[in-house]
């Protein structure tokens, strides 16, 4: 059973991760999850200051910043991307939302091969809000085709630098069963999801039926970016969510 952890002051509950995010995010009772988007993508430095103004105007804390979606220029070594993490998780330490390594904010983070940004941005961000409605919400985090776990993304990744039909086929499976794996922690499954997002320079079409639609992935339909995950050699990434209100704010 995939582990959960409550945080009631901050509104909801998280799947545990490695340091630079979480598995997962669900709203607990009494709250609901809403994801803002910003119509241009906003450096990462401006960003975390346009969360945290949103959040004071809706009377709201900084821990109830429970789930983002980045854009960077290029992917990342090892090494390049643990560096922007430590880097990253700085402001959710100095907000009070990350303890030692145990950080519940989701987060997704892949490279646009069209136009990409300068810097490190700001594409969307979720927040837990107070809410009587009973409907649940929940931001699963984006996966590529590394198992988790230490060590070099190279000796974890699903069929490493193989880019063939096959192989692609093969990654999409394991991240789609990624996804699966992190919505039973909150008890929930592709019926229960209101979007999905692919991150792929690659065609998915060859398994886009077999493997994706078939599987109820794609049941409100599925948003394709252009875009590679965030370390070098990774190919195919997603990311899911249940959330009800999402609102479209000036970049």
């Amino acid at each position: 059973m995939t582990e959960t952890r409550d945080l009631p002051e901050f509104g909801y509950r998280y799947i545990p991760g490695p340091f630079q995010y979480s598995a997962g995010v669900a709203a607990l009772p009494g709250h609901r999850i809403e994801r803002i988007r910003f119509v241009e993508p906003v450096p990462l430095e401006e960003g975390f200051a346009r969360v945290e103004k949103h959040l004071e105007e809706a009377g709201l804390p900084l821990t109830a910043f429970c789930a983002c979606e980045l854009r960077s220029p290029s992917a990342f070594t090892d090494e390049g991307f643990r560096q922007f993490n430590r880097a990253y998780v700085g402001t959710l330490e100095r907000w009070g939302i990350m303890k030692g390594e145990a950080n519940p904010v989701a987060r997704s983070n892949v490279c646009p091969k069209v136009r990409p940004p300068k810097v490190p941005s700001f594409h969307a961000f979720s927040i837990a809000v107070p809410s009587s409605a009973k409907d649940a919400s929940f931001v699963i985090a984006g996966s590529g085709e590394a198992q988790e776990g230490a060590g070099p993304y190279a000796s974890r990744t699903i069929r490493y630098r193989e880019t063939s039909a096959e192989a692609l086929r093969e990654k999409a499976r394991f991240v789609l069963a990624q996804m699966e794996k992190r919505m039973s922690g909150f008890s929930a499954g592709w019926a229960d999801t209101t979007a999905a997002q692919v991150y792929t320079l690659h065609d998915l079409y060859p398994f886009l039926k077999d493997e994706i639609v078939e599987r109820g992935a794609a049941r409100h339909g599925l948003t394709w970016h252009f875009a590679s995950p965030p370390v070098v050699d990774l190919e195919y990434e997603m990311d899911c969510r249940r959330v009800i209100v999402e609102r479209v704010i000036p970049g």
